[in-house]
């Protein structure tokens, strides 16, 4: 499968390369990414025919926003797609330390959760300022859900509907300001409720159909016959899937391990690495537009691509599935695909 491959939203004229490039990295995720490195990894992407970038305000406080714009500034904007994210608004803060959630030397701009109608057309201006882009292809709502917010969910999620902001998602759609809208999140359930509210064109999964776990099967189908695409996010989970013994974001369970180690072990017998395994997968699923990787370098970047194209052999899936790793009902990647 070749990363520049094409797959087209069911319900907008919008095709996204097969392999994505994700800007977490660029914003200081976990650890300091230079300007250089940002610049070469996104250099590597374009030479290898990657045209779909995701970004977001929350990655690096604004960091990631800022350098992706001026990256593919000098770039012709038909040429290449891209999404961002709404539902925080960043404020100026020049007490942000120079480590929080995650983030390494975040810029100074606080993030303050708003899904009002307000809110997220402010959010979606800022973006269009840092950016240096008029027109942004996709808008996600961010980290909607009780998996982000725990018991203060109801509250944003009321800001979203009665507070407008579903509204206002469909009016930049309408508009012509976005081609697309839909979900950026981390769960399957909260993106079934959005579905009653909102015709979604697309959402953005992070970790959870992936080659560790596939509980979600049931939303990629209720997708698949809704006309809603599905950009897998996070096909690492964290980073457990390639070694960094990261899950969810956090220190890796040992059930999680145990059960890393198991499809590790059957990789191994093929021969294939893990990652490749893992970015192979989820692409089976005809609901799947798009897989998004982030890079720090283009060494990682050039990574992602081999692993990416390479040929994972059909007795692989078999064997995962025979030792109860899959899950019976998922869509097996065809050899050579």
């Amino acid at each position: 499968m070749k990363v520049s491959a094409r797959r087209t939203l069911p319900r907008r004229d919008l095709s996204l390369t097969c392999l994505g490039l994700g800007s977490a990295p660029m914003g200081g995720l976990y650890s300091p990414t230079s300007y250089a490195e940002a610049q070469a990894a996104t250099e590597a992407a374009w030479t290898h025919g990657i045209r779909y970038f995701d970004t977001a305000p929350y990655y690096g406080y604004t960091r990631s926003e800022r350098r992706l714009g001026v990256l593919l500034s000098d770039r012709e904007r038909a040429s290449y797609v891209i999404s961002t994210k709404a539902g925080r608004l960043m404020l100026p803060d020049d007490s942000v330390p120079d480590e929080e959630s995650g983030w390494a030397q975040p810029l100074p701009f606080r993030p303050t959760y708003d899904y009002t109608y307000d809110g997220i057309l402010k959010s979606f201006e800022h973006s269009q300022q840092r950016l240096g882009i008029v027109k942004i292809d996709i808008l996600y709502i961010h980290d909607i859900g009780r998996y982000t917010h725990g018991d203060r969910h109801e509250h944003y999620w009321s800001q979203l509907t009665a507070g407008g902001g579903f509204r206002a998602l469909l009016e930049l759609r309408r508009s012509g300001h976005v081609t697309a809208i839909g979900l950026g999140v981390n769960e399957a359930a909260v993106v079934q409720d959005a579905m009653q509210e909102v015709d979604l064109d697309v959402v953005m999964l992070a970790g959870r159909y992936t080659l560790l776990e596939q509980m979600s099967l049931p939303l990629l189908e209720q997708c698949l016959r809704a006309g809603t695409g599905i950009v897998i996010a996070g096909p690492f989970n964290s980073g457990i899937l390639v070694g960094n013994n990261k899950f969810d974001y956090d220190d890796a369970p040992p059930d999680v391990v145990q059960r890393v180690q198991a499809l590790k072990a059957v990789c191994d017998k093929f021969d294939v690495p893990l990652p490749a395994a893992a970015l192979h997968f989820p692409m089976a699923h005809p609901a799947v537009v798009s897989c998004v990787t982030g890079a720090r370098n283009p060494q990682q970047l050039q990574t992602n691509v081999a692993w990416f194209e390479s040929t994972v052999p059909g007795e692989l899936w078999t064997a995962l599935r025979k030792r109860g790793l899959l899950d019976e009902a998922a869509p097996l990647p065809r050899e050579g695909a």
